[in-house]
């Protein structure tokens, strides 16, 4: 062979003193790296993603994985990664697929943003002492209120309002659909959404029927493909979002492979079990700002009206216009994903090269509404990247009403970002169909990690706010007085309307 075998990944050790034959590591393993063979657990490390799930049930602690054990010479330029991705395309002649966000070492700007606090002039307030109003209302808002006293002194209110999602936490799970995910995973989301009193997106998947009970708490996705659409649907979620792009993959459709769609997805999503769920990349009866406009009425002319409508776009370079064209085309909420969205498969050049940060989009895109003075006509739902609440706090700060969620809440029921789902060999029963995988992710433990990630994060907001002085979650939207940059330049200082520490 031309170019031979590459370095390994992952080695996978096993120290035999400790091993005591239990045969649990191949039991877990759904890559195939463990085997027993001569009275001992031999391991084909090249098989390894280390997804951590042989680990987790070592009852010895005797399996260690490595990362990159044997490495090529240095080079700034040609990197592991770059020359393995030509000997891949050389040996096969398609695209690299790859899972979840961003890869390469970008500068993170939440890390290079810092958080104000109160003391004494303006002093803090204690959560534990003090309501903080965290609920918050995504949809249009009136720019005023027009009231009318009667003649027996009740104020009644002129002004008719629009549809308003209602949650108690600005934290919501972003769109992950029945096929990249398992149903395990999603009656989890569900079922942790609806006690914490937010809303998850069901992706553009469809709406399996397990999920009927929990309705109230679901946005259901309009893509490009139109998988799973019909009346019944859209009737069923609380909110309608009209995908246009993801922050993985700007510019390009979604692709679920044919291995993934078992006769229960293939229901769910209306197509032939088996075959590729491949999005084409734009909407064809959307190619204007007039044309989305068209879709979204229509959305609300079939729902009665009753539903607010978001429209879901990529963050790049001229999302802030986009935006402002979405504000005025009747949709309630703008979602803006940024680059470092996590996805269960997408071109790794897509994945890593394409789109921009969420930070620096929401700012603008909250600007530019501002300026236009439809600030009010839409509210800002910030999606790709959100690690943890510092990262919530902040982007709020920059103009955005509430978050999606994702990848952290894989993660909270047990996802170890091995990047691999678009195999559909997860180990730990989230991103597969595979009956004996999915089967490993209990629904009622998994929503409970779920549930305590969001509580958890939404009384770290509470304290948060409370150090800066503010009681109200619309205190914080857009006030950008309680952030300080470090370590930015004065272009993106002026992009995110930020002032450097010690200003």
């Amino acid at each position: 062979m031309t170019i031979g075998s590459i370095p390994l990944r992952f080695r996978v050790d096993i120290d035999h003193e400790r091993c005591m034959l239990c045969g649990r590591c191949m039991e877990n393993c759904s890559y195939g790296v463990f085997r027993k063979d001569d009275d001992k657990i031999k391991v084909n490390s090249r098989n390894c993603v280390a997804c951590h799930r042989c680990l987790a049930f070592c009852p010895r602690d005797a399996i260690d994985i490595t990362e990159k054990p044997t490495d090529y010479r240095s080079h700034p330029l040609w990197t592991r990664e770059v020359r393995e991705a030509i000997f891949n395309q050389a040996r096969t002649g398609k695209i690299i697929l790859a899972g979840m966000g961003n890869a390469l070492p970008y500068p993170v700007i939440f890390d290079r943003l810092v958080l104000d606090a109160c003391q004494v002039t303006n002093p803090s307030i204690d959560p534990l002492r003090e309501p903080m109003e965290l609920r918050t209302y995504l949809g249009k808002k009136p720019s005023q209120l027009a009231l009318r006293e009667s003649a027996s002194g009740d104020i009644e209110l002129l002004t008719k309002l629009t549809p308003n999602l209602q949650i108690e936490t600005p934290i919501m799970v972003g769109h992950m659909s029945y096929g990249a995910i398992s149903l395990n995973a999603q009656l989890a989301l569900a079922k942790a959404v609806s006690r914490v009193g937010t809303f998850m997106g069901t992706g553009e998947g469809g709406l399996h029927e397990s999920l009927y009970p929990y309705q109230k708490h679901m946005i259901v996705q309009v893509a490009s493909g139109r998988f799973g659409v019909d009346i019944n649907y859209l009737e069923r979620g609380t909110a309608i979002e009209i995908k246009i792009g993801q922050g993985a993959k700007p510019g390009i459709g979604g692709h679920l492979p044919g291995e993934k769609v078992c006769a229960d997805v293939s229901c769910t999503r209306m197509i032939p079990e088996g075959s590729d769920a491949i999005s084409p990349a734009p909407h064809h009866d959307i190619y204007s700002i007039e044309d989305l406009k068209q879709l979204v009425r229509s959305l609300k002319e079939a729902t009665e009206w009753k539903k607010p409508v978001f429209v879901k776009i990529a963050a790049v370079h001229n999302s802030a216009a986009i935006a402002a064209g979405i504000a005025r085309s009747s949709a309630d909420a703008v979602v803006v994903d940024g680059f470092r969205g996590g996805t269960g498969a997408a071109p790794r050049v897509f994945r890593d090269h394409v789109g921009i940060p969420i930070e620096a989009a929401i700012a603008s895109v909250d600007a530019k509404l501002r300026q236009q003075g439809i600030r009010n006509e839409v509210s800002l739902i910030a999606s790709g990247g959100i690690r943890e609440s510092a990262d919530i706090a902040k982007v709020i700060a920059l103009g955005a009403d509430a978050v999606y969620i994702g990848t952290s809440a894989l993660v909270a029921m047990g996802c170890r970002v091995c990047g691999t789902c678009y195999r559909g060999q997860c180990a730990w029963g989230i991103a597969t169909q595979k009956p004996e995988l999915v089967a490993r992710l209990n629904p009622d433990e998994a929503s409970v990690q779920v549930e305590n990630l969001i509580h958890g994060w939404t009384l770290e907001l509470a304290e948060l706010m409370g150090a800066a002085g503010i009681n109200s979650i619309e205190s914080l939207r857009g006030n950008r007085d309680r952030l300080r940059s470090y370590m930015l330049d004065e272009a993106l200082m002026n992009v995110l309307d930020v002032k450097s520490v010690g200003a």
